[in-house]
């Protein structure tokens, strides 16, 4: 016993036809018949049928002087040039009027005839052009069905959507009060499998009158299947045929929706009782059905027209923002807004090395990170989209119901930047025409037993809840992250390209300030000297006054330390081009020093600084300097306008580290500006009514990289905590 699936059904030829046609097949050199349908004996005048293989039809002019005289067969090799090209005429057989159709398929002419029928009821007032004025896709739907009930006039007559997944769905219904609506339900891709599919872009109007009539057996010399494509009259597939009765209809009629060279859909009639359609009113049909969908094409164009102008204009919005920040990751973070909406998605990470910022609904940071593991483990595509993360990859990664929906963009593989786009899950309830559930039964054909996919016994309404699958990322969705992508392309090219050049200019500012440094250092040694010398010579002056003498040493002290700075500057110029020497550097002096500065400097004497344990640390003398300097700084200059202004400094030392926390109950800072706090020249909203140019953090985060250490914060409504990390000694 074989197994037939749907879509290996050879349903292109069937061996018979319908009963209201009839058919003669030619050789197309010879012209001699090769096939007929044996029903011709009904309409021509043919004692026995089998004597006319091999002979011409005008050998037997008897029996088929009609078709001899008529305009279409007189002009055949005309007609028959190009192949599947069916041409129509009009004869009279026997007195009574019939359609009769040509075209030619491989080594065959097809001669086909069927019973011209009026059509009293036909009415059709519309202008051709009337389509072109609509501006709404599903109102063109609707229009059609309503022209084509004055032609065809079925009991229900539907457009049927071919939806991405092979599936169909009803956009559009015209039907009697008596029938039950089929408008928005589902069905599966198995109800018009993939041959099916292929036969209705090549023959593009298809009429079962009778699914109850015999059909009728086509008689050749060979034993070779005659292909039926392109013949109105090709019998039915029994399989299809059981599935129209099942749907309580007795006849059907379609034509084909093609947009794009792509078939789109059906426009799918169906008749309670057997029904035909005259072949000029199913042309017809095929015409306004033309007309419909070159006015749904246009009108999708014009539409898509329109948003690609508007995708532009956000895209070059976009580029001037991206041009304004020195960074990608800062373009990037500026504008995650904007990059967010475009492909309209519920929330967005943007991802560069250990730096998470997200802005919508997102998962927590954690699931984000191991989305990352897994991208770079399972694609190697520079996008990834999915509707049905979720679904998928539920048992393995921690995702809820905010990423059932997924676009990965790689930016930069090896910098670990990428953008995340996510959409939360959609409560999808599916409305399918009865169960779509396949079930398997025993088919006899040909005197053949086979195992066939039974069609649905039953079309009632059956819903399907589908978990796990977010909206469907559409084409609009993916144009805008490739619009995205494209900036991204573009302005960092760009932007490589300003900063060689700004590298150029540092290299030669870099060039003068080491010069300078050396100057300075060396041009005020001598005016230092001087002033020392003579601070010295007043102090030997003032020894019986306590008060100026007290003055003189302080004066004498800063020189000094002016002193040691200036010599500390200068090595400090040249450790750029050295390496630096860490030591072993105790602390406390360093720091208490820097406080009290710190409280003259910003005005804050009522500042309380509590110096607590403060262990030794591996370093470079300078650069330690530097790095308390701006912390504690800092610290002191953003609390001193709070009632009891605090900075508590305090070390604490393990196997490996030494961890400074300097603290302040200041303004703190806010979380959505974490990524740029040690970028140089950043400032926060929240500190633009203090002075300071934003150097400082960053400074700091550079020095405690090249030590071989590490600078973090952590901070509330109620303060900030710097937490330096060094080497233990």
């Amino acid at each position: 016993m074989n197994f037939v699936e749907c879509h290996e059904e050879p349903i292109h030829i069937p061996g018979y036809i319908q009963s209201f046609g009839y058919l003669i097949g030619i050789n197309a050199e010879s012209h001699t018949i090769a096939f007929f349908s044996e029903n011709i004996r009904d309409i021509f005048t043919v004692e026995n049928v089998r004597s006319i293989f091999d002979k011409k039809i005008t050998d037997i002019p008897e029996s088929f002087q009609s078709i001899i005289e008529s305009e279409i067969y007189t002009s055949l090799d005309q007609f028959t040039r190009r192949e599947n090209e069916t041409h129509f005429d009009k004869i009279f057989i026997n007195g009574k009027e019939y359609h009769f159709s040509v075209f030619r398929n491989g080594d065959h002419i097809f001669l086909e005839f069927e019973a011209v029928l009026e059509n009293p009821n036909k009415r059709i007032s519309n202008k051709y052009d009337n389509f072109y004025i609509i501006d709404n896709a599903q109102d063109i739907w609707d229009q059609l069905l309503n022209t084509l009930s004055k032609i065809v006039n079925y009991d229900r007559m539907m457009v049927y959507k071919f939806m991405a997944d092979g599936s169909g769905k009803v956009v559009a219904e015209k039907r009697n009060e008596n029938m039950q609506s089929y408008l928005g339900l589902h069905y599966p891709e198995t109800d018009i499998p993939m041959q099916a599919r292929r036969l209705y872009m090549k023959k593009r109007k298809r009429i079962f009158s009778n699914v109850y009539a015999e059909t009728v057996p086509l008689m050749s010399k060979t034993e070779d299947k005659i292909d039926l494509t392109f013949a109105a009259s090709r019998g039915m597939s029994p399989i299809h045929g059981l599935y129209i009765k099942n749907s309580g209809a007795s006849s059907s009629f379609s034509v084909s929706i093609i947009i794009d060279d792509k078939l789109w859909g059906l426009v799918t009639c169906q008749n309670s009782e057997p029904k035909h359609i005259d072949l000029e009113d199913r042309v017809q049909a095929g015409i306004f059905t033309a007309l419909a969908s070159n006015a749904y094409s246009s009108f999708k164009t014009k539409n898509e027209l329109k948003y690609r102008l508007d995708l532009d204009e956000q895209s070059s919005y976009l580029k001037t923002e991206f041009l304004k920040y020195n960074s990608l990751f800062d373009s990037l973070v500026e504008s995650r807004m904007e990059i967010k909406d475009l492909p309209e998605a519920d929330g967005l990470a943007i991802i560069s090395d250990e730096n998470i910022v997200t802005i919508g609904i997102t998962p927590v940071h954690d699931v984000i990170r191991k989305v990352v593991d897994w991208a770079y483990e399972n694609t190697d595509k520079s996008i990834y989209i999915n509707r049905s993360f979720l679904k998928e990859h539920a048992d393995d990664l921690p995702l809820d119901k905010n990423t059932a929906g997924i676009i990965i963009y790689f930016i930069d593989r090896s910098k670990n930047e990428m953008l995340m786009w996510f959409r939360k899950e959609f409560d999808e309830h599916i409305h399918w025409a009865g169960n779509p559930e396949k079930k398997i039964e025993i088919f006899v054909q040909d005197g053949q037993e086979k195992q066939v996919v039974s069609p649905r016994t039953s079309f009632e309404v059956f819903a399907e809840n589908i978990k796990g699958n977010s909206k469907r990322w559409n084409s609009r969705n993916i144009s805008a992250v490739h619009a995205i992508r494209n900036v991204i392309l573009e302005t960092s090219h760009k932007q490589y390209n300003i900063i060689k050049h700004l590298n150029d200019q540092l290299k030669k500012v870099n060039e003068e300030l080491d010069s300078f440094s050396y100057t300075i250092s060396h041009d005020l040694g001598t005016p230092l000297t001087v002033m020392k010398l003579n601070a010295q010579m007043l102090l030997a002056n003032f020894e019986n006054s306590e008060k100026n003498t007290n003055k003189l040493k302080s004066i004498i002290e800063e020189i000094d330390n002016m002193a040691i700075m200036m010599h500390d500057v200068l090595q400090l110029s040249r450790a750029k081009h050295s390496e630096i020497e860490l030591e072993s550097l105790p602390t406390m002096n360093a720091i208490k020093k820097i406080s009290e500065n710190a409280k003259i400097t910003f005005d804050s004497p009522r500042s309380e600084i509590i110096v607590k344990d403060c262990p030794e640390v591996l370093a470079d003398k300078t650069m330690l300097h530097q790095v308390f300097l701006n912390i504690i700084n800092n610290a002191v200059k953003y609390s001193s306008q709070q009632d009891r202004p605090t900075v508590e400094i305090h070390g604490t030392e393990d196997d490996e580290f030494v961890v400074y926390r300097i603290s302040d109950n200041g303004i703190g800072i806010p979380s959505e500006d974490k990524h740029k706090m040690f970028k140089i020249f950043n400032r926060m909203d929240n500190a633009k009514k203090f002075k300071g140019n934003g150097v400082g953090l960053s400074i700091v985060h550079r020095i405690m990289k090249r030590i071989g250490g590490n600078v973090d914060y952590e901070s509330n409504k109620d303060g900030t905590s710097f937490i330096l990390t060094f080497k233990k000694p």
